[in-house]
């Protein structure tokens, strides 16, 4: 008697998925020659584990496991091969104690000309601050990044990043010390997280467009800063931001927008501040055109060039460490225009506060308090 053949069929479900676990690869530092040591030198280690992921034609992850390693100053470039490399981050990167073997560069690791890179997992970088350039699709999520003397996070003509529930710690006191910084990029979400700096929580820097910024605890810090824009002549514009759900803790600005007092082409359009909670911070509402910090070495070249129109400040409240709770100091040569307030509810803590406008026009809908001086 013939037995009868048993015959397997393979679906395309099943060959996609044993073609992914065949070509996948994980490319492990220690592997590679890394040690968590925390005096041990990884850099090369870490720059063999990105070339090799990088090169690779299929998906690709980096691990990094606990430990603490030692990283100098790496530039992760592209273009890659790959389409998505992960770094799975559970150990901490630490940089030199001495800034001076990074060199003159503001920063310590820099991802240039990537595409689909994210990293992720509970570890930190310890060091100079992290800069995407010239990358698209990027996805940062649960790091932590401490103890930068410059930005710790820097977004750069970058395209579709995601930054997701990181934490952001410097001391109130470090100058310069933004947690993250935007500029000449697009389609960027920051959301769910904590960022306490020396500097301003989140910069928007010119040619940012299409920013939505929400759930941030920020504190202590400079607040959350669009600019200083209007240095450059001809400099590009900043539009279509939102900032929602964000609480400010005695920060020394809360929502702000700054610019320098010379000519510039440039502008801000198309603004949301939105569903606000600030205790005990200063300037809670401001916007500067005569920025000058420190008050010594500004430029003396008349004012602002820089055109802002269509805020809208919807739903802030809570406590004012200043008097003064909404300034617009706008510009002579280009008024602020369109300026929005609604249900504002900023109290002084020891005088009654109030608001101040020189060259700002708007309207103002539901309770605002202060009074306006739109």
């Amino acid at each position: 008697m013939v037995k009868p053949m048993m015959r397997v069929l393979l679906t395309p479900l099943f060959i996609f998925f044993s073609l992914s676990l065949a070509t996948a690869a994980t490319y492990n530092v220690v592997t590679l020659g890394a040690k968590g040591d925390g005096t041990s030198d990884s850099t090369n280690s870490f720059l063999s584990a990105w070339r090799a992921a990088c090169d690779s034609v299929y998906p690709a992850t980096i691990y990094v496991p606990p430990g603490q390693y030692l990283v100098g100053k790496a530039v992760f470039s592209g273009v890659c091969k790959s389409s998505a490399v992960d770094i799975h981050i559970d150990g901490t990167l630490l940089a030199p104690a001495d800034y001076r073997v990074i060199g003159s560069s503001d920063n310590w690791l820099v991802f240039e000309h990537v595409t689909g890179v994210s990293i992720y997992g509970g570890g930190t970088l310890d060091g100079q601050g992290t800069e995407f350039t010239n990358s698209d699709n990027i996805s940062i999520s649960g790091i932590t990044s401490v103890n930068s003397q410059m930005f710790h996070i820097v977004i750069n003509h970058c395209n579709n990043v995601k930054v997701l529930g990181v934490t952001v710690q410097a001391s109130g006191n470090s100058p310069n010390t933004d947690g993250i910084h935007v500029a000449s990029s697009s389609e960027v979400t920051i959301m769910n997280s904590n960022i306490a700096t020396g500097d301003d929580c989140i910069s928007i820097g010119p040619g940012t467009t299409n920013l939505w910024i929400e759930q941030i605890n920020c504190g202590p810090g400079h607040g959350i800063s669009i600019g200083s824009l209007g240095w450059a002549l001809e400099e590009s514009g900043v539009h279509n931001v939102t900032v929602k759900t964000v609480t400010f803790m005695g920060t020394q600005n809360g929502v702000r927008i700054k610019t320098w007092a010379k000519p510039s082409n440039g502008f801000v359009n198309g603004v949301l501040f939105q569903h606000i909670t600030m205790v005990n911070a200063a300037n809670p509402i401001v916007i500067q055109q005569n920025y000058c910090p420190g008050g010594h070495n500004c430029p003396n070249q008349g004012v602002s060039g820089v055109k802002i129109s269509n805020v809208m400040y919807q739903d802030i409240h809570g406590s004012s460490a200043t008097q003064v709770a909404i300034e617009f100091d706008c510009s002579k040569e280009q008024p602020c225009s369109g300026i929005i307030l609604e249900d504002i509810n900023l109290e002084g803590l020891n005088l009654p506060a109030k608001s101040s406008c020189v060259n700002a026009a708007g309207s103002n809908l539901g309770v605002v308090v202060p009074p306006s001086c739109l």
